[in-house]
C-alpha cells in the first residue's frame, strides 16, 4: 500500500484497521505484521492468505482509529481536521468549504470552490477548529474566477 502518513513507522505498531473498499463497503480487518518498502508499506492482515484476496482490496482506503493518531506539533493538523472548515479571507471574505486537500511535495493545498489555498504559515493566518473556519490572507488575484490583469 502506498502510505498517506507522514508516520509510516506507526504500521508496525497497528494491531487492527477499517478498511474503506472502493464500493463503499467498511470491514475491520487484524493486522498480523507490516514492513516498510522502498515503494511504500506491505500489510499482512489476517484472513488474507494469497494474492487473489490481496487484489479484492486493491484501491482500499486503511483507516485507523482517531484515538490512535499520532501527536502531532501545534499549528499542524490532520487532514480530517481541515476538510469541512470554512475559509475566509482576513477582510470577511467567505471563500467557501474546504473539501479537498491535495498534497504536494512543497505544501499541502486547500480547495474551496473560490480558491485554492497553500497550506503556509504567510498565507494560513489562524486555523479555528472550535469554530470551524480559517483565516487566509491571499491577493485578489489568486481567487478563482478573479480577473487578471488586462
Amino acid at each position: 500500500m502506498r502510505p498517506e502518513t507522514d508516520f509510516p513507522e506507526r504500521f508496525g505498531r497497528l494491531r487492527e484497521v477499517r478498511l474503506e473498499l472502493p464500493t463503499g463497503e467498511e470491514r475491520r480487518a487484524h493486522v498480523t505484521g507490516a514492513r516498510l518498502t522502498a515503494k511504500g508499506v506491505l500489510l499482512w492482515l489476517e484472513g488474507v492468505t494469497d494474492r487473489d484476496q490481496a487484489g479484492e482490496l486493491r484501491g482500499a482506503w486503511v483507516k485507523i482509529r482517531k484515538s490512535m493518531a499520532e501527536p502531532l506539533p501545534e499549528g499542524s493538523y490532520y487532514v480530517h481536521q481541515i476538510l469541512g472548515l470554512r475559509a475566509v479571507t482576513e477582510n470577511g471574505q467567505e471563500l467557501g468549504e474546504i473539501t479537498e486537500v491535495i498534497r504536494t511535495r512543497a505544501n499541502d493545498v486547500y480547495v474551496t470552490p473560490k480558491a485554492m489555498i497553500p497550506a503556509l504559515k504567510q498565507v494560513v493566518r489562524q486555523v479555528d477548529l472550535e469554530g470551524g473556519r480559517i483565516v487566509v490572507c491571499l491577493p485578489p488575484e489568486e481567487l478563482l474566477g478573479a480577473e487578471g490583469p488586462p
